[in-house]
């Protein structure tokens, strides 16, 4: 087995380490949104209920608020963007290299 193939399965079996092991270390963890979190600590610490400066632009034109699946989709859909921009930009970069690679042989 050729180097590149270890560290390609080496690299692979850390990532589904990274994935599994907290679902098995956490047991009845509960997660939640940094929003959440956040409003119950100002609570705690003023005392008064948390009141936020504005509303979500999206619930002031439906009217009220997101269910979870809107607000998850939305969430993928940006992710989705993202890693596809990101995406883009690294394939240019390795096929510019490979690009200047072949310049460089030919000259």
């Amino acid at each position: 087995m050729t180097k590149t193939k270890k560290k390609v399965i080496s690299l692979l079996v850390i990532a589904l380490l990274i994935a599994v092991i907290p679902l098995f270390a956490l047991k009845g963890a509960e997660f939640g949104g940094s929003d959440d979190a956040g409003s119950k600590v100002v609570s705690e610490i003023t005392g008064t209920e948390y009141k936020p400066w504005f509303t979500p632009v999206m619930e002031t034109w439906i009217g009220g608020e997101l269910p979870g699946e809107i607000e998850s989709l939305l969430f993928c859909v940006q992710t989705g963007i993202g890693v596809g921009v990101l995406a883009f930009y690294m394939g240019r970069l390795v096929e510019r290299t490979k690009k200047e690679n072949q310049q460089s042989k030919t000259a």
